[in-house]
């Protein structure tokens, strides 16, 4: 089953994923407590100028990684310039994606797909490929806008690709004007 496509947002907007607002509504620290540790490595898919990257990369601490996917040069630029003003920039690695394909070869513990699967133009694909990049037990917390498209089976189709590619739920969780879910590849799976 497909989603429908949805446009990127242009790195112009970069900016407005960073204002001092968002980190009382979305705080990094609080949506992904417990779920990176240090060591880990993690991949934030549609990491845009590195929200979530950063903490990220001071979770997994001096001997993790966090891999900042995105599809346009000028986010991973920007999370870039981020990781470096942060001190973290030895723990970021930038992997420039396709539409529709990350092309991540190195078997991760742990990703993160903020507020990104919507704009992919097949949700199956993405997830038997993100189900394939996650080594077994590793976890997936995917979020999506609480907004009209949702409303509209968008989260449900989310869930259920998920669900098609073998993850099993664990949780759904509620972050302000977001519905997430947290997913795990099983310890059996290749």
């Amino acid at each position: 089953m497909s989603t429908k496509t949805h446009d990127v947002c242009p790195v112009e907007h970069a900016g407005t994923f960073d204002r001092w607002y968002r980190y009382y509504l979305q705080n990094p620290d609080f949506i992904l407590k417990g779920l990176v540790r240090p060591g880990m490595t993690a991949l934030d898919i549609g990491a845009g100028p590195g929200y979530f990257t950063i903490p990220m990369a001071k979770m997994v601490g001096e001997k993790g990684k966090v891999i900042a996917a995105d599809v346009q040069q000028g986010m991973l630029d920007l999370a870039a310039k981020k990781a470096a003003e942060n001190g973290v920039k030895d723990r970021v690695e930038l992997h420039l994606t396709e539409p529709g394909q990350i092309k991540v070869k190195e078997p991760v513990d742990f990703v993160l797909a903020f507020y990104m699967v919507h704009e992919v133009p097949d949700a199956d694909s993405f997830m038997n490929e993100v189900f394939g990049i996650l080594k077994p037990g590793g976890k997936l917390l995917a979020a999506e806008p609480a907004f009209f498209w949702l409303l509209q089976g968008m989260f449900k189709n989310l869930v259920d690709a998920a669900l098609r590619a073998g993850f099993v739920a664990l949780e759904q969780k509620r972050f302000f004007l977001a519905r997430s879910v947290l997913l795990a590849k099983p310890e059996d799976a290749a």
